[in-house]
């Protein structure tokens, strides 16, 4: 992808609306709020290999998790996409800044981490400041480390940390 600043995302709960890093405004079907997080929910509207998209932010854990629906053809095997992320909230309107760390699970089988090397460019370009990057690693460490513990299995990792998903 090249080298490029923190992606900063906005979720504006009031307003039914999703502003991705390049601006673009895009309608969100469903927001609802728990005392964990934001869940959300949108169509991926002329994505070359999406249909649709569902996240969790959760900010206490410093995670966005995401289930993808692929369109035909496009499938990939992978069952849950996790960014490491600041989730911060002001109100109704709630960001995330992504911090380039991403994990991939396959329930029951591995959890890949991807993106380190993003993370390492971004800050050796000032970026990202070491403790930004500090917290990304350890988030990332303990987020697989308690997946492994789980079995990879996701549901049962958050249960741990008294968070139930729930997906629409």
């Amino acid at each position: 992808m090249g080298l490029h600043s923190p992606k900063i995302e906005t979720f504006d709960v009031a307003a039914g609306t999703n502003t991705d890093p390049k601006g673009f405004v895009r309608a969100v079907d469903e927001y609802r709020e728990e005392p964990f997080g934001l869940y959300l929910s949108r169509a991926m509207v002329d994505h070359p290999t999406l249909t649709h998209l569902r996240s969790w932010l959760l900010p206490a854990l410093g995670i966005r998790v995401t289930d993808f629906t692929w369109k035909p053809g496009h499938e990939r095997l992978q069952d849950h996409y996790i960014d490491v992320a600041d989730v911060t909230r002001d109100g109704a309107t709630w960001w995330t800044e992504d911090h380039y760390v991403d994990l991939v699970v396959h329930t029951g089988e591995r959890t890949e981490v991807l993106d380190l090397d993003e993370l390492a460019e971004a800050v050796a370009a000032g970026l990202l400041d070491a403790e930004r990057a500090e917290r990304a690693l350890t988030t990332s460490h303990r987020t697989l480390a308690g997946l492994a513990e789980q079995g990879h299995d996701l549901d049962r990792w958050l249960a741990r940390q008294d968070v139930a998903l729930t997906w629409t």
